[in-house]
């Protein structure tokens, strides 16, 4: 899925010679179709500037900015214009024309469409009050309506030339608790029901469980999940915590090329790297439950990837001198849930000794455990298993991966890409660890 806005490395001054001062420092993100990202971060960190870039409301100076595939450094007065015009805009205020009836104010956004008629504008003004909650107030004056009603009237006229982008700057400033609510998870649901993506910037911590993910600046700079995660636990975690519900995270890594998720893990493990070390989160289960996922996701992937039939993840509990299954996924099946001795069969050895093993022939190696085959009757040829280490250079899980798609038994080369992903694995594993053993009561 191609992004609707992606940012490579911006940067953006204001001023000029001695009195120039830099606001955005080397920002970099990507937006798909039918995500809603919210920018958070202090007054003066970027956020309102960043969102008139992407609006084609300034020039680009330094970096790329690619909006529905067109750059825009570099980019015409005419081809700003054509981008704009498949943004739409909400602001704090909500800049309604207080001579015109909400349904005029909304169709006022398709007079300069000549294709549609008037009919037709009204038709789509509306549709859109309706979709919005607003269909006994078409004909109502802003004077009429509530400050959270001509909020719902600027996101219906936003979104009544169906645009392909929604940019929205503080629309929540100025409305009460369930006023606010009401507005964002309206833009939430008309971002997935049209597939437009919404970049929202706010203050409003109230609001930030309705976000995909969260974008967090400081002084012209994107803060990392850890940083996001210190400022703002509670909520940020409650958005995680819909994600993980959703099962978007899953369906998201199974998508990237194998490119995209080793650019991936790098990201994580870097910042799982940061998390073990700064981190302690106040939401542990919900933070439990989403590490688990990104666990999930990864080892799923890594199956794909290897064109292995079978990914599985033991955890090592060196107190009971068991290995159990953390992660058991197969195609087309349930997760299984499976215990080894530490030091009997194939995953038991590796635990034990640390080796890694490739083994062509499962049946007819004497470490190799038959009841789980003779059980289940599923049918091990060959298999991959690779010990996995925590920060201490410790064998705390085994990860392995059962017969090749193709039939071939795992080459050389499967080894060595399975050791790359061994190490992300168990940089995310320790956390999940962490986290869970945090969560337990004392």
């Amino acid at each position: 899925m191609e992004p609707l806005i992606s940012v490579r490395n911006l940067n953006h001054y204001f001023g000029e010679g001695q009195l120039r001062k830099q606001v955005l420092f080397d920002i970099s993100a990507e937006i798909l179709p039918g995500e809603i990202v919210i920018s958070t971060g202090p007054s003066g960190s970027g956020k309102t500037t960043l969102l008139t870039l992407i609006g084609a409301l300034r020039t680009v100076q330094d970096g790329s900015l690619r909006i529905l595939n067109q750059e825009l450094r570099g980019a015409g007065a005419k081809t700003m214009m054509e981008v704009r015009r498949n943004i739409g805009f909400i602001f704090q205020a909500h800049n309604l024309l207080d001579s015109l009836t909400a349904c005029q104010n909304v169709q006022m956004t398709l007079d300069i469409d000549s294709a549609v008629s008037g009919r037709q504008a009204r038709e789509r003004g509306i549709e859109l009050l309706e979709k919005v909650g607003l269909g006994d107030r078409v004909n109502y004056l802003p004077g009429q309506m509530s400050g959270g009603q001509k909020q719902r009237v600027a996101i219906a006229r936003a979104l009544v030339h169906k645009p392909k982008i929604v940019l929205a700057d503080e629309p929540t400033a100025a409305l009460d608790k369930k006023s606010g609510r009401e507005v964002v998870d309206i833009l939430h649901q008309l971002a997935k029901q049209h597939g437009c993506a919404i970049l929202l910037v706010t203050h409003d911590n109230r609001i930030l469980d309705v976000a995909d993910r969260i974008l967090t600046l400081e002084d012209g700079r994107i803060s990392s999940f850890t940083a996001g995660a210190m400022a703002n636990t509670g909520h940020l975690m409650a958005a995680l915590k819909r994600l993980h519900g959703k099962g978007d995270l899953k369906q998201h890594v199974a998508s990237l090329s194998d490119a995209q998720f080793i650019d991936m893990l790098a990201h994580v493990t870097q910042e799982f790297e940061q998390f073990l070390e700064t981190v302690d989160l106040a939401n542990h289960m919900a933070a439990e439950d989403v590490l688990d996922e990104v666990l999930e996701a990864v080892t799923v992937k890594t199956r794909e990837v290897l064109n292995a039939d079978r990914a599985t993840l033991y955890l090592v509990d060196p107190d009971r001198g068991m290995l159990r299954s953390k992660i058991a996924e197969q195609e087309g099946a349930e997760a299984l849930e499976i215990r080894v001795p530490v030091g009997k069969g194939i995953a038991g050895r590796v635990a034990k000794t640390g080796e890694s093993l490739n083994i062509e022939d499962a049946w007819s190696h004497p470490d190799f455990n038959r009841e789980v085959d003779e059980r289940t009757g599923y049918r091990t040829r060959s298999l991959l298993c690779m010990p996995v280490y925590n920060r201490k250079g410790e064998v705390f899980a085994v990860a392995q991966l059962l017969n090749r798609r193709d039939g071939l038994p795992f080459s050389r080369g499967d080894t060595e890409r399975f050791a790359e992903f061994a190490k992300p694995l168990g940089v995310i594993l320790e956390g999940c660890c962490l986290v869970a053993a945090r969560s337990r009561p004392v």
